[in-house]
């Protein structure tokens, strides 16, 4: 039977994960550029779904499809897909491929259809059992799972609020394939613990074990959060790693805002991070949300406030609510934009002070990702 993988751009470290998966049981994903053969595979997020829809609904073969979407809306992705994969999909899609091939696909855990509903999954992916990448390299994904709950957010909803971590010997033994080693990670400091209560001695570790490497630790396409940001943290990534930036999640200057979307943390948290990356010569990349439903024209303000004080020293990352599909905040329409907001945010990005996109996301998503269904 042969199976394909529809190349999408955003999706390019999930191929190289279920390609390792699949292998071990068999099947080779080949990569294509349009659905064909027996089984041609998905991966679809919120934004680039409506422009594949089509595609799958008529394309000449079994479709199998996964992702932050499929995953948040599977009944709606079972109307135009054959198979759809819910959660994780490591353990999922191999099983899903045996039953196909056998005929048998009736009713697999993890696996929704038009005819017969969502099967729920029976299983949480052990890490330590699949390689991150084999063939086809991908990043390095050290941990999966959030504690927190963040409202905007599909990372918890997805992968479950119990943080799961790859082995140490077996993260290095990945690295090998590199120079640099770049990890997937929610809170790339949460790395060997329960993702409240730090284990920086296990951080640690992974950074002895990783000698041969160039690390960058808590940098693309991770970041941490800022109420894990200490003088110890900060020691370790200055002596072990070689970036000299850290990205992390504000979201917002209204302590009011940020307990409403459920974040953990509070201003002075963002505040302090500021002054601990100053002090160790870090630049900070620091995450804002603009248009949030629940913002007030004082919570927008000091949103504004905060972002002109990380530009002074730092890099802001300024980018617009998007309602997910399975979050709390889904079907919530973003809060349009107070015009001196509108006018701010311009004139630091004309001055190269910031960076993102706060006025169409869809549209920078695919100016980005430019091949992004190629």
């Amino acid at each position: 039977m042969q199976v394909n993988w529809r190349e999408i751009t955003h999706a390019r470290n999930s191929f190289a994960a279920l390609y390792a998966a699949c292998e071990g049981e068999g099947f080779r994903l080949r990569p294509v550029k349009a659905p064909e053969g027996d089984v041609t595979c998905y991966s679809l997020n919120s934004l680039n779904a409506p422009h594949l829809r089509v595609e799958i609904a008529s394309a000449p073969c079994t479709t199998i499809v996964g992702g932050p979407h499929a995953t948040a809306c599977p009944m709606e992705t079972a109307a135009y897909a054959d198979y759809v994969v819910v959660g994780e999909g490591e353990w999922t899609l191999p099983r899903l491929l045996h039953a196909i091939k056998a005929g048998e696909a009736g009713e697999v855990p993890g696996v929704a259809t038009r005819e017969g509903g969502i099967c729920p999954p029976d299983h949480t992916v052990y890490l330590p059992a699949y390689p991150p990448f084999s063939q086809f390299k991908g990043y390095l994904e050290i941990s999966r799972g959030c504690p927190f709950g963040c409202a905007y957010c599909q990372t918890p909803r997805i992968f479950g609020h119990r943080m799961r971590h790859r082995p140490v010997d077996e993260i290095a033994r990945a690295a090998t394939a590199f120079r640099d080693a770049r990890f997937v990670t929610p809170n790339a400091l949460a790395y060997g613990s329960d993702g409240v209560h730090l284990r920086l001695d296990r951080v640690e570790k992974l950074f002895q074990a990783l000698h041969k490497n160039r690390i960058y630790f808590g940098t693309f396409p991770s970041e941490v959060r800022p109420e894990c940001i200490s003088e110890e943290a900060l020691d370790l990534i200055t002596t072990y790693c070689a970036n000299r930036r850290l990205h992390f999640g504000a979201q917002s200057g209204s302590d009011r805002v940020l307990k409403a979307l459920r974040r953990g943390h509070t201003v002075a948290d963002v505040e302090q991070a500021l002054d601990l990356c100053r002090d160790h010569d870090l630049l900070p990349v620091v995450d804002f949300i603009v248009g949030l439903p629940c913002d007030e024209d004082e919570d927008e303000a000091a949103t504004l406030s905060l972002i002109r004080e990380v530009a002074r020293n730092g890099k802001p990352h300024v980018h617009r609510f998007i309602p997910l599909p399975g979050t709390p905040m889904a079907g919530m329409a973003p809060r349009p934009l107070l015009p001196e907001t509108q006018q701010a945010l311009g004139q630091l990005a004309l001055a190269g002070r910031i960076t993102g996109s706060w006025d169409d996301p869809e549209r920078r998503f695919f100016k980005n990702h430019s091949d992004v269904l190629s």
